[in-house]
C-alpha cells in the first residue's frame, strides 16, 4: 500500500483497480483520532456502512464476527447514553 505525507502525517492509500481509498484511521490519528473513532464507532449508522462496505468489498469478509462487533457497539452506545 503506498503511503502519503500530508502536513506530517504518514496516510495509507488502497488502491483497487482504477479507485483509491484513503485511510480515515491515520488521519484522525494526527488528532486526538482515538477519541474520534470510538466516538464514531459509537453510531450505528457508522456501523452498518462499514459492514455494507466489507460485504461488498471484502470477499473474506466475516459475518458472524461482523455480528458480534455490531453487538459491542450497540453496547457502547447505551453505555454512552447511561442506559
Amino acid at each position: 500500500m503506498a503511503q502519503i505525507d500530508v502536513k506530517g502525517t504518514s496516510i495509507t492509500v488502497y488502491s483497487e483497480g482504477d479507485k483509491d481509498f484513503i485511510s480515515l484511521t491515520d488521519m484522525l490519528r494526527a488528532k486526538d483520532g482515538d477519541f474520534f473513532i470510538s466516538d464514531w464507532l459509537r453510531n450505528r449508522n457508522t456501523v452498518e456502512f462499514i459492514g455494507i462496505w466489507e460485504q461488498v468489498h471484502n470477499s473474506d469478509f466475516n459475518y458472524g464476527g461482523f455480528a458480534a462487533i455490531t453487538s459491542q457497539a450497540d453496547a457502547l452506545r447505551l453505555e454512552g447514553t447511561g442506559v
